[in-house]
């Protein structure tokens, strides 16, 4: 059939097959054909920032090899992608942008498949995954690629705006203006999370990453790239024999008393990552094996101040609105920016830690803002 009719078929199917409804959790209905499935996720090796294997790349090289192995992995025809969302954050007016689209191309996808970024801070690479699923489920596309790439080592967390006098009169819009250091001593001062709570947090994850890297645990999700021919296949960040008493002796990073440090903090990183998502009716028509299905979505606004404890709120609202449980959920991935603010929300949760990234997260392993959301769904 024609192109025309074969749309029209995908478009009754949706209806006819159980559509999801607001009031029907998606987990407790029966399967339709617009779920959102994941197909094929990747990432790079994460490397230091300013130091590492990546730190003179640009983002598309690192994003090309993502991309390329999500379509080998799902056996999926690049004309068959309906649109590319990637997260990134630091690159300036039309860097990123134009890294992703590069990316696009030389990975093999035809120029009439369009891409876009996505800046959620860091949630963009999760961000990147809801805009793609949220395409799919209403049926404006069948298939998507989502995925994420920042090269700390080239653009640095800076601000260059000019500052509103304005917010600094507003309780909560000056908070706005606080560094990302500022606001991890604010969520630890405010909620009690002291030096030794965040070390241990920090040397765990460590510990964590270190037995998943001796495991072989990594390797299936990760895509090499090589680099002056040499393959960089491996995480540069991962401290093995870090302990909570090595990383006391290390001075605070933002304020004299404080308790956030450069060993209870995310590392300045470099990394991509690439998620191939579908719908339902599309993985049975073009074969596609499925890795996992995407429930629900949240984002949850905090005050600017503890930026970093929006997991405790947007967590619990995403599983309720798959129909689950917090006891139902074996793993929870969330990102530790800080220290202070991934203790915190662990025990706002009350998660156990054995479920809290149980391969370690960005303290250990690296945090490319743009990326993570990404890497942690591959992960």
């Amino acid at each position: 059939p024609s192109a025309p009719v074969e749309r029209l078929k995908v478009l009754r199917g949706h209806i006819a097959a159980e559509p999801a409804s607001a009031s029907q959790p998606s987990a407790k209905r029966p399967p339709a054909n617009n779920d959102v499935m994941i197909v094929a996720a990747t990432r790079t090796p994460v490397c230091k920032g300013k130091r590492g294997a990546f730190k003179e790349l640009p983002g598309d090289v690192l994003l090309t090899p993502c991309i390329e192995q999500v379509l080998k992995q799902s056996g999926c025809p690049p004309g068959a992608v309906g649109d590319v969302a990637i997260g990134t954050v630091l690159p300036p007016g039309a860097v990123g942008a134009t890294q992703a689209r590069i990316a696009c191309l030389l990975a093999g996808l035809p120029k009439e498949v369009p891409v876009r970024t996505v800046n959620r801070q860091c949630a963009s690479g999760l961000q990147s995954i809801a805009d793609i699923g949220n395409q799919i489920a209403t049926g404006a596309i069948d298939v998507g690629i989502a995925g994420g790439m920042e090269t700390m080592s080239q653009y640095p967390m800076t601000f260059d705006g000019v500052m509103n006098d304005a917010a600094f009169e507003h309780p909560m819009a000056k908070g706005c203006y606080m560094t990302m250091g500022q606001t991890s001593e604010e969520v630890a001062a405010r909620y009690g999370i002291d030096r030794l709570k965040q070390d241990t947090f920090a040397a765990q994850s460590h510990s964590k990453a270190d037995t998943a890297l001796r495991k072989g645990l990594f390797l299936e999700e990760i895509t090499p790239v090589f680099v002056d021919g040499v393959k960089i296949n491996k995480d540069e960040g991962v401290r093995p024999g870090t302990t909570a008493e090595k990383l006391a002796k290390l001075k605070p990073s933002f304020q004299e008393d404080g308790t956030t440090t450069a060993g209870n903090s995310s590392q300045v990183s470099d990394g991509a990552a690439a998620v191939l998502l579908a719908s339902r009716a599309a993985c049975k028509r073009l074969g596609f094996k499925v890795l996992g299905r995407l429930h629900s979505f949240v984002a949850v606004g905090v005050e600017p101040a503890v930026m970093g404890i929006g997991p405790a709120e947007a967590i619990p609202v995403a599983v309720e609105r798959a129909g689950l449980s917090l006891g139902d959920i074996d793993v929870f991935e969330i990102n530790e920016a800080f220290a202070s603010q991934a203790v915190y929300c662990a025990e706002k949760l009350g998660l156990p830690n054995s479920k809290v990234n149980p391969t370690g997260g960005a303290i250990a392993l690296g945090h490319p803002l743009g990326c993570t959301g990404s890497r942690m769904t591959a992960t």
